[in-house]
């Protein structure tokens, strides 16, 4: 190569790595400014020492074996070569690479040292919890060690161990090379075929890479209660791991040992040949295929799986045993819930507990509610699923379904998405808008008590007032941020005029003072970006040379960046493992967002071990639930509670499970402070505090297997559950997900807020159990209601089916409801236990194919028993209870239940007017028949499909519908004259919208 080539691949070179090197450093450096802001720079520092202790460790430590070796190969090359064509070919190479060939050796030893370091810095955590980890207080039950070992020590040592067997490799391939290379090893020629000194320095490798081999042995030994038992579907060592290939694994590691002395004997002491070396080496291959293949086979095939459910009936129950402890589900209570009753109970009409706080908002249907009742402007947005949270007011306490109104940057305009106006105008978000789960008003609406902007109605569709007010409604950190929505807040000078859109113009401001429509950032949030130096990093971190042009950037400027309260917390806390649906609570007047943390472990011994992507993902996930990273855990814990200030971003960890020992690690391993203690949890967050969703699915999931304790009838797993698929959509495959109540279910003294979920029998449809999660004193609790094996209760996709398809009249009335015009959506479908039976109630939605169109509560399918003898479509819950208690009346009376979706029955001895929404029970008056009776059934639709138009709001359908109307009424009264029947009562005019529930 000349110099001139040489010379320009010289400078690309220096260009790349200076790039680089200041990549990373303007990386480091913004990272450090952005941990000080948030202080918590202990976790950067901490975090970022640790990585480079680690690859500068592994890197030098692999560059010294390697490049040692090779040396020490060089070094040991024979003086004089027989001459041979070999030789001949080979002295090219050594005249080429001898006078350069130190540089060579170092060149190689610093490639794999690099790569080494790379390897070993991505395991600053393994490192972190083998330096600080501590004991469980659990021993394992094969060799009595504690878990603690398992969780903090044993992946470490084997990442040693992989980095040992990787360098030994290494070494023996390159000293190999060197040898050839110089002679010390030839292929052609006479005489030996390996110098002495050759090999004794190859075969001294080979010894170490067999010892290594015995130490793998021995950790294999603890492994194997971490490995899959194939014979039984469960985790940790079977009968034939224990009797068979645990003492086969210690005599390897014994006979390993004994051929590593051997290969060094051998080889260099006595005979000095390497034919009794490889017969050691193959013999410790047959060995290995022997006594730790062959002989666990056999034993596994000849005595296991003739009487397996005796035989691995002891290592079943240690993996129940384990799973249960691991995963939480000890603390669960098991109660049998008989729901023998099938008829509806009178004391539904004066329930306080289940009844009135049955919610009827589903969080994910009426975000588009809420966006277009409470958007205001175009570019605010509620998101695709809302939250379910409680509040107390006036001495009541009830769930309210939460939204917080956020800046949606895709929703700008092209106008409005200029870099000044994008960064320095639309800011923040404002407010939280919450309403009552259980209440629809104004023809199923939410009746908003907080957020609301602009004029309030006057047909008391919002509370005239905030009832649950805001001191700073501001929002500034929100789920809809995503990485490069940073923001530039503050003005030059107290003089200047505030630049950030605060709110639409017209709102009186706070104090009462008059419309204010625009602010100025006053938080301790954000990284100061005044100075030019601060300016010019920014401007290299964002690739933006407006941070240095623009007068928007003055000198009180910060930066406010990493605004995803989910983001935030996994910046700060990277051990965590964070659930995918932080939610809004206001607390002392601020909104805070929490955020649930998990400590997590994949090798506590004999624990099931799940994927949590696989376990998490339902129906919601990807829509307003974000989904889990591929994590394999076999251990987890809810150990902290994280939270986000939406006006300024402070970050807190508060720790909540007090006996976690990888949380204490963690604790330990950046300073002893960075969780603060659970004594220091204000009360008023605390009351906020629910059950995470993602941990429920994973234990609501593992429950389904591990609720059988006893190992023969786990290992016959007839009596294993499953989760239900969406009900309202079954073949989609997507599971239901569990759904937030305020209720009381049996064997609970009072309502608490609760995680539910449904599960059925393993390839069943009906009702097999019931799960809970929820808070008491503070404290998680499970509750399982376990229904007998023979239940005639119906599980949820039976439940939606019988009530939506078995019943004429509501199906009439449902297909009604979904015209061309409009769709029918079903919410949440609860099932709530009461009376000893099983009350089922599903909102029913409308929405008009309009554009800008939202969902409407209209209607509330309601079902007790086992889903399909008693059934009503009601207005409300209220109607509904009544008509549903009017049925088991008439039940236990021995007459045939009213008609399902109709009016109350009338007194006795009257007779009933004709109902478009019922069909005539045999009590009723003689049905009309021919002409006139086709006429009165056509009045009858155009009068549901009136009262479905209005409550929809679509008003070009609701003209249709009168017109429509109106030609039936005149074709109900010719078909009268025809048939000379005057006297007949005439079919009943429209009413008006549903009435609200509450």
């Amino acid at each position: 190569m000349s110099r001139r080539g040489r010379v320009t691949i010289g400078v690309l070179i220096g260009v790349f790595v200076l790039f680089t090197l200041l990549g990373w450093g303007v990386q480091a450096w913004t990272d450090w400014l952005w941990f000080s802001e948030v202080d918590y720079t202990e976790v950067f520092r901490g975090v970022l020492v640790t990585r480079l202790l680690l690859f500068l460790a592994a890197g030098l430590a692999m560059a010294a074996i390697v490049g040692g070796n090779l040396w020490l190969a060089q070094r040991l090359r024979p003086r004089m070569r027989p001459h041979s064509p070999e030789q001949a070919t080979l002295e090219r190479y050594r005249m080429l690479l001898g006078p350069r060939l130190g540089l060579w050796i170092t060149a190689a030893a610093a490639v794999v040292g690099l790569f080494a370091g790379l390897s070993a810095q991505s395991r600053w955590n393994q490192w972190l919890l083998f330096l600080h980890g501590g004991n469980f207080g659990v021993d394992d039950p094969e060799f009595g060690v504690d878990v603690g070992f398992y969780v903090f020590q044993l992946p470490f040592w084997r990442f040693l161990l992989g980095l040992g067997f990787t360098s030994v490799v290494l070494a023996l391939i390159g000293a190999l090379a060197v040898h050839y290379l110089f002679g010390g090893v030839r292929l052609q020629g006479v005489g030996d075929r390996m110098s002495n000194a050759a090999r004794a320095h190859l075969s001294t490798l080979v010894a170490v890479f067999v010892l290594l081999k015995a130490v793998a042995y021995v950790l294999d030994r603890r492994a194997m209660l971490l490995e899959y038992n194939d014979g039984v579907n469960v985790y940790g060592a079977g009968y034939a791991d224990i009797n068979a290939l645990l003492p086969a694994k210690e005599i390897l590691a014994y006979i390993s040992v004994v051929v590593a002395i051997a290969i060094i004997v051998f080889s260099n002491a006595w005979m000095r040949n390497l034919v009794w070396p490889g017969i050691s080496l193959a013999l410790l291959g047959v060995s290995a295929v022997a006594i730790g293949g062959i002989y666990p086979w056999a034993v596994q095939t000849f005595e296991v799986k003739p009487s397996a459910r005796d035989k691995e009936a002891p290592y079943i129950q240690r993996s129940i045993d384990a799973t249960r402890a691991s995963f939480g589900l000890d603390i669960t209570q098991s109660s049998a819930y008989s729901a023998n009753n099938l008829n509806p109970p009178e004391s539904l009409a004066t329930d306080t507990s289940v009844v009135p706080n049955v919610r009827l908002l589903d969080p994910q249907l009426v975000s588009e509610t809420y966006t277009q009742l409470q958007q205001v402007r175009g570019f605010y947005d509620f998101g695709p699923k809302l939250d379910i949270d409680r509040y107390t007011l006036n001495g009541a306490t009830q769930d309210y379904v939460v939204g917080v109104r956020e800046i949606n940057y895709g929703e700008l305009t092209a106008q409005q998405s200029n870099w000044i106006n994008r960064h320095t105008v639309y800011t923040h978000g404002y407010g939280v808008v919450a309403a009552p789960a259980n209440r629809v008003v104004c023809g199923g609406q939410p009746f908003f008590v907080s957020g609301s902007l602009g004029e309030r109605s006057q047909e008391s569709c919002a509370a005239p007032t905030d009832l649950i007010p805001a001191s700073q409604p501001r929002i500034y950190f929100g789920e809809r941020m995503a990485t490069g929505d940073y923001a530039i807040v503050g003005k030059p000078n107290a003089d200047a005029n505030p630049a950030e859109f605060d709110r639409p113009a017209g709102e009186s401001g706070e104090d009462g003072e008059g419309p204010e429509s625009y602010y100025t950032y006053t938080g301790s949030g954000g990284v100061e970006i005044g100075s030019f130096t601060r300016r010019l990093l920014y401007a290299i971190k964002e690739q933006e040379a407006n941070f240095l042009l623009s007068e928007a950037v003055n000198d009180n400027s910060k930066l406010l960046y990493v605004r995803n309260p989910r983001d935030r917390v996994e910046k700060v806390a990277p051990f965590l493992t964070l659930d995918g649906d932080p939610y809004p609570a206001l607390v002392d007047g601020r909104v805070q967002w929490i955020v649930d943390g998990y400590t997590t472990a994949a090798t506590y011994p004999y624990a099931e071990r799940v994927n949590l992507q696989q376990e998490t993902t339902d129906e919601l996930t990807g829509r307003g639930t974000i989904q889990l990273a591929r994590e394999n855990v076999n251990y987890i814990r809810n150990s902290v509670k994280a939270t986000v200030d939406a006006y300024d971003g402070t970050v807190v960890l508060y720790e909540f499970d007090e006996n976690d020992p990888v949380l204490k690690a963690w604790n330990k391993a950046f300073g002893g402070d960075l969780i603060k203690p659970r004594a220091e949890i204000p009360p008023a967050l605390a009351d906020h505090f629910r059950y995470p969703a993602d941990l429920f699915k994973v234990q609501r999931n593992l429950l389904t297997r591990f609720h059988v304790t006893n190992p023969g009838d786990f290992y016959s797993g007839q009596d294993f559950w499953q989760v239900p698929n969406v009900p309202d959509a079954p073949d989609s495959g997507q599971k239901q997900p569990p759904y937030y109540l305020y209720t009381q279910f049996p064997g609970q003294d009072a309502p608490r807020f609760q995680l539910t979920s449904a599960v059925t029998p393993n390839g069943r449809q009906n009702l097999a159990a019931l799960i809970s999660g929820s808070y008491q004193d503070g404290r998680p609790t499970l509750q399982v209601l376990e229904l007998p094996d023979q239940t005639a209760i119906s599980g949820p996709v039976q439940v939606h089916q019988r009530m939506t398809n078995t019943n004429a009249t509501i199906r009439q009335q449902l297909n009604l409801l979904s015209s061309n015009q409009a769709q029918v959506q079903y919410g949440n479908l609860l099932s709530l236990p009461f009376g000893n039976g099983m009350l089922y109630v599903e909102p029913v939605y409308v929405k008009s194919n309009q554009q800008d169109a939202y969902p409407l509560l209209q209607k509330v399918l309601m079902s007790y028993g086992d889903g399909g003898s008693y059934v009503v479509l009601a207005d409300n819950v209220a109607d509904g209870i009544k008509q549903l208690v009017e049925q088991g009346k008439q039940a236990a009376a021995g007459n045939p239940p009213p008609p399902a979706g109709g009016e109350e029955p009338p007194p006795e001895g009257e007779e009933p007017p004709p109902s478009p929404t019922a069909t005539p029970s045999p009590s009723d008056a003689p049905p009309l028949t021919g002409d006139l009776g086709a006429a009165a059934e056509r009045v009858r639709a155009a009068i549901t499909e009136v009262r479905a138009a209005q409550a929809s709001g679509d008003f070009e359908r609701y003209g249709r519908a009168l017109a429509a109307l109106d030609e039936a009424l005149t074709a109900f009264q010719q078909a009268q004259q025809a048939a000379g029947t005057n006297g007949t009562p005439s079919p009943p005019a429209p009413s008006g919208s549903p009435s609200p529930t509450g």
